[in-house]
């Protein structure tokens, strides 16, 4: 299952704050097939077949292909400067 860092914690739950979020919504990350990526937005809740992620309060909803490709994952977050966030995926070591 994806883990989230404390900074991703932080921020996720800072950037549902700033957004007027309702305490039911988080962040919702969908595959984009076309793409070839993965879309990142703030939702109010999750959508109905989404797993989902909580960790101490921050909430992150994977549609399927989602979950599936994130699956042995740790997010992160970082904001530079500017207020810009970015979220970088790390695979988890083997136990």
């Amino acid at each position: 299952m994806l883990t989230m860092t404390d900074n991703a914690v932080l921020v996720i739950r800072d950037l549902a704050a700033q957004q007027d979020v309702s305490d039911a919504g988080g962040l919702r990350i969908t595959t984009d097939p076309d793409a070839g990526a993965l879309t990142v937005e703030l939702v109010g809740e999750p959508g109905r077949n989404d797993q989902v992620v909580d960790t101490n309060g921050a909430r992150i909803f994977l549609d399927s292909d989602a979950a599936q490709l994130l699956n042995d994952t740790s997010v992160d977050a970082t904001v530079d400067e500017e207020g810009i966030v970015q979220f970088g995926f790390t695979e988890k070591p083997a136990h």
